[in-house]
């Protein structure tokens, strides 16, 4: 049986016959179905049509108009719909009834560390020999391509991002702004998975423009609500400070904070050790967060 060479390709279609549903159109020998739903205005026999050619999830050959945003050797962010171990992961490229796979072959060895449905890849299309879509992982070169070189000024800032490639040194993101960035093993609690959403802050940026990231919360950010609430007092007094410290009597902290001194203390302490706070003089001074 001959390959079909249209397949992920957009053609022109001769229509030759219709039914209640569809059109059916003709070129090179081969017949396929195109939605009339797609149309606003009726078609006729010999009409031509333009559209993405590809085998439907029932095998039939379809053109469809709605031209997919991903196609051979044009790459774009496409959502996980599904995933079969045995297969690979299934990718929502925009056709109306047909989600296309990245192979097994080309995803982590550690099954846990592949997408999961609403992770998103960057991908292309590629055809077998048997004329069988399939989707295509980019490289590192295209990721490079696409980035752009972060300035030193972005240290401290948050990031949001997708995995792009796993290593065993760390994790490579690429970020909304075009970025690239990197995770050191140190710098997270789990490895996070091949197309995995992440929010992250930025801990340095490389002589070459790379960031290096972080998943972990920065240490103000990771203590409890005691030390929350004092952290929220001290952001709102004019100058940053406060007449209250470890020394401060249990009546005064209880009527101003309403926690014991013991909670006040442990709070404060959590804050010292985060270097967030300073205690100089009978006054709590709060440290600017970019001395961090």
């Amino acid at each position: 049986m001959a390959v079909n060479q249209a397949i992920g390709q957009k053609i022109s279609v001769t229509v030759t016959d219709e039914n209640q549903d569809y059109y059916f159109a003709q070129r090179d020998g081969f017949t396929y179905r195109v939605a009339k739903s797609e149309f606003t205005k009726e078609h006729k026999v010999t009409d031509a049509i333009t559209g993405f050619a590809y085998e439907n999830e029932n095998h039939e050959l379809q053109i469809t108009t709605k031209i997919p945003r991903v196609q051979i050797g044009r790459f774009d962010f496409v959502p996980v719909v599904a995933v079969r171990h045995d297969l690979g992961v299934f990718v929502d490229i925009g056709l109306p009834n047909k989600d296309v796979v990245v192979s097994l072959d080309e995803l982590p060895t550690m099954k846990q560390l592949w997408p999961a449905r609403g992770d998103y890849l960057l991908v292309s299309l590629t055809v077998d020999n048997k004329g069988r879509l399939w989707g295509d992982l980019a490289d590192e070169d295209r990721f490079q391509q696409m980035a752009k070189k972060a300035e030193a000024s972005l240290k401290n800032t948050n990031v949001v991002g997708t995995i792009y490639r796993l290593k065993v040194v760390g994790s490579y993101v690429f970020t909304s702004e075009h970025y690239l960035g990197f995770i050191h093993p140190s710098e997270r609690d789990a490895e996070p998975r091949l197309g995995q959403h992440v929010k992250a802050r930025v801990i340095g940026v490389r002589p070459d423009g790379i960031l290096n990231l972080s998943l972990r919360p920065r240490a103000y950010e990771a203590i409890g609500d005691d030390a929350q609430m004092i952290l929220a007092v001290l952001q709102h007094q004019p100058e940053g400070k406060m007449p209250y410290t470890d020394k401060s009597s249990p009546e005064d902290i209880k009527q101003y904070f309403g926690i014991s001194k013991g909670q006040f203390k442990r709070a404060l302490g959590h804050l010292m050790k985060a270097g967030v706070i300073k205690q100089i003089a009978g006054e709590t001074i709060l440290v600017e967060q970019n001395e961090e």
